[in-house]
């Protein structure tokens, strides 16, 4: 799950980053407002943390971009500011939360949990497909009831697919996913391979449909009623 942090608090981002790394979140930073519209309009987030008193420009306008741009991207607004128009105005402009600072980061990481569970898979922690089932919260996979053994990239991978079921994801899209936006410096995007290759070998030896198929010439795609 890919992250943006827009904060011009240097330390307090890095904090956040640091943490949420932990739990296998890859995150990047924007700490100006024309950095993070530039981030945006080029890249897309499971969830942005966006402080709205930048030092460059209004987090509302990033906001209003946003919703020009029909984007997806989960956001829950962070700021000082207490006040409750600041507050009324981000979440009628698209935000889905607001965190008044200090906070504590286990809290921002449950807000993202469930803003990302609700905009992905209706709500539910226990993802089920037939003969596979996924437990987002302990993070398990299980086929037939036994579970397999994923590495945090084959997980994220496998989430990132059912995420988006139904749907040609090209492997630039993913690189950019695994990576972020060290994606455009890599020569070539084999390693994408190399992942989709493990996680689709360890779902068809465990028994499990191939939900997961290759658009030749174009990317992958996870097929599902």
């Amino acid at each position: 799950m890919k992250i943006l942090i827009i904060e011009d608090e240097t330390e307090l981002a890095k904090s956040i980053a640091e943490y949420l790394s932990e739990e296998n979140y890859l995150c990047e930073f924007a700490f100006t407002f024309y950095e993070a519209m530039y981030k945006i309009e080029t890249f897309q987030y499971d969830c942005i943390i966006l402080d709205i008193m930048l030092p460059d420009g209004n987090g509302l306008k990033i906001l209003e971009e946003l919703k020009k741009q029909n984007k997806q991207d989960g956001v829950i607004i962070v700021s000082a500011k207490n006040a409750l128009d600041d507050k009324i105005k981000g979440l009628q402009l698209g935000a889905d939360d607001y965190l008044t600072k200090p906070f504590h980061l286990s809290e921002l990481m449950a807000r993202i949990y469930s803003i990302i569970r609700r905009k992905q898979f209706n709500n539910s922690n226990i993802i089920n497909q037939n003969e596979l089932q996924i437990d987002l919260l302990a993070k398990t996979v299980s086929v037939n009831n036994e579970l397999i053994a994923l590495t945090k990239k084959e997980f994220d991978l496998l989430i990132y697919f059912i995420g988006n079921k139904n749907k040609v994801i090209s492997k630039s899209t993913l690189a950019e996913h695994l990576s972020g936006d060290f994606a455009d410096m890599l020569d070539n995007h084999d390693f994408v391979y190399a992942h989709v290759k493990n996680l689709k070998k360890k779902l068809n030896d465990a028994g499990c449909e191939p939900y997961l198929k290759t658009v030749y010439g174009t990317g992958y795609k996870w097929e599902s009623n």
